[in-house]
């Protein structure tokens, strides 16, 4: 007896009959898994520099060079506040940094549509340093001079992307899994 093929990739979210992708999942998943990121901060690591890659940013990133119109360009308003109650950034950075990333971001989709894995990679990482280089600025503006206590964060978070890109891969695989139709 011969076990059954998976389904092709291009099937996944097309309707069929009594079943289509529930629109609650596919507009909900993806601001649930930034706001769950932007939670990292809470987990119990004990360090005496920073360390912690800004989850909820690389998910952030991510999802906007997965699915390039799913966040609306004013998204990242409430995402940076949300992350600004859990980050310990001064208020109001993150707000300002997500929301000029978001628009670089929806700025760069519209000038390069087509781009590969390697120049997301390199984009995200630009956007990367440049959110943490500001953040440390923007939290310590006496110790411009130290840029170096977040070069392990900065290299860290550069060396996670990829894997963080595949996470938002398989959270939009799962948002639109076809559900039953009432």
């Amino acid at each position: 007896m011969a076990l059954p093929l998976p389904k092709p990739i291009r099937e996944i979210g097309r309707k069929r009959i009594n079943r289509a992708p529930s629109p609650l999942l596919a507009i909900a998943v993806p601001w649930l898994v930034v706001m769950g990121g932007s939670l990292s901060p809470v987990w119990p690591v004990i360090a005496s520099a920073p360390v912690l890659p800004p989850i909820g940013f690389l998910l952030l990133v991510a999802w906007e060079q997965l699915r390039p119109g799913i966040f609306p360009v004013w998204a990242g308003l409430p995402l940076g506040l949300f992350d600004d109650l859990y980050s310990g950034q001064p208020f109001g950075s993150a707000i300002l940094l997500w929301s000029v990333a978001v628009i670089l971001l929806d700025f760069v989709e519209t000038r390069f549509p087509w781009r590969g894995f390697a120049l997301n990679w390199l984009f995200a990482a630009a956007v990367i340093a440049a959110y943490l280089f500001l953040a440390q600025a923007l939290a310590q503006p006496g110790l411009l001079a130290e840029p170096l206590a977040i070069l392990p964060q900065l290299g860290l978070s550069i060396l996670l992307y990829p894997l963080i890109a595949r996470l938002v891969a398989l959270f939009d695989r799962f948002r639109l899994i076809p559900v039953r139709e009432v």
